[in-house]
């Protein structure tokens, strides 16, 4: 597992560029903890503060308002990360985190991480700058959520999760119709019907995990 676990610290942006010496000292202060498919992880509103690095399976990161209705802010698949935050805050959490499939994350708590870092002050410095690039990034979502419609929104979201495949655009891992409307702030039915007429007009091939973008897509609907 501390093998795992040192291969997802190697691919966090703020970490990346340390000894291995280092980091292995970082994995092997991190607990192996399973989740099922549908059970929550992190509770918006949490007094928790550690690290997860997902080893293997999917997470949804969401947010939830005082009328019980969800917003997507992202999905995540193994090699990825979540609760960086935390590590720098003694704020309760700010999303709540879903898992989407059995997932095994390897979890290091606040308290080992900043002994870590008191070794390694320099990583503080690049921790920063991650988490004004999620406040970016949050800040762009919510401009989005106000100012574009619902077909804007979901070409974006779509264009976002997708990686180059020789001269098309494919999501490996695509989400599902909840899960997209929940991402862009509409309903399943809404999203239902974008997705069909891009299927019919030729832009989009839906495979049962898979998702080509084989043209690029309209810039309005």
């Amino acid at each position: 597992m501390q093998s795992e676990v040192y291969s997802g610290l190697k691919k966090i942006p703020f970490l990346a560029t340390l000894p291995s010496d280092a980091l292995q000292v970082l994995a092997s202060k991190a607990k192996a903890v399973k989740f099922l498919k549908q059970e929550v992880i992190i509770t918006e509103g949490d007094e928790t503060h550690s690290l997860y690095i997902i080893l293997s399976g999917k997470v949804r990161v969401f947010s939830t308002d005082n009328k019980s209705k969800e917003v997507t802010l992202l999905i995540q698949e193994t090699g990825s990360y979540f609760g960086e935050i935390a590590l720098l805050s003694d704020e309760p959490r700010s999303a709540s985190v879903l898992a989407l499939e059995k997932t095994l994350c390897g979890i290091i708590s606040k308290h080992d991480f900043i002994q870590w870092l008191t070794l390694h002050p320099e990583v503080a410095i690049s921790l920063l700058g991650v988490l004004s690039e999620k406040i970016r990034a949050l800040t762009q979502k919510v401009k989005q959520l106000a100012l574009s419609n619902v077909y804007e929104r979901t070409i974006k979201v779509l264009n976002d999760m997708a990686r180059p495949y020789g001269d098309m655009y494919i999501i490996t891992a695509r989400p599902t119709q909840y899960e997209l409307a929940t991402m862009v702030g509409s309903s399943r039915e809404m999203i239902n019907k974008i997705m069909q007429e891009l299927v019919k007009g030729g832009y989009i091939i839906l495979e049962e995990k898979t998702l080509i973008i084989e043209k690029k897509l309209p810039a309005s609907w």
